[in-house]
């Protein structure tokens, strides 16, 4: 009787722990125009984010929990550059000026921590002009509107036009 109490009290500490392991950041899908974006949405919560919690020059997952994906439904010209229709993990490279936004084609990468990896698989890469804000945004989203991906969090907003 004893042996069963306590397996039944390890299977209840273990379900416990594991629960807590969910993600914390919601997950979003924006879609417009034949594009269509899947993100975790972290919240600012009072942090520094850019040049602290995600530091300059340093590849970013974009996003929160598993890498940021991109489906184009058709081909399209993203920042300029020829881009075949299908899904891309977005990643991208903060800077107090300018931002790179990477496309890979290495699917289901859980952050960034295995970019160097898949590194070979980049599809594109576009240098955009990073946008202070005046106002912080406390979620980070994604906005789709008429021909461009639109990216803001805290003080940092990026444009990345599309046709």
């Amino acid at each position: 009787m004893k042996h069963f109490f306590l397996a039944t009290l390890f299977l209840a500490f273990t379900s416990l722990v594991f629960a807590q392991e969910a993600p914390k950041s919601p997950h979003v899908t924006v879609e417009h125009n034949g594009i269509k974006i899947v993100y975790g949405q972290p919240s600012k919560r009072g942090r520094v984010i850019f040049g602290g919690l995600e530091p300059f020059g340093k590849v970013w997952r974009t996003g929160a929990d598993q890498a940021t994906e991109i489906t184009f439904s058709k081909d399209v010209v993203f920042g300029g550059k020829a881009v075949k229709a299908g899904t891309y993990t977005l990643f991208t490279i903060p800077d107090p000026k300018t931002w790179t936004v990477i496309l890979n084609s290495k699917l289901g990468q859980w952050g960034a921590y295995d970019y160097e990896k898949y590194k070979d698989q980049d599809v594109l890469s576009v240098k955009v002009k990073r946008e202070i804000l005046s106002t912080p945004v406390e979620k980070l989203t994604f906005t789709l509107p008429g021909d461009a991906v639109v990216f803001e969090w805290d003080d940092t907003k990026f444009t990345v036009p599309v046709k």
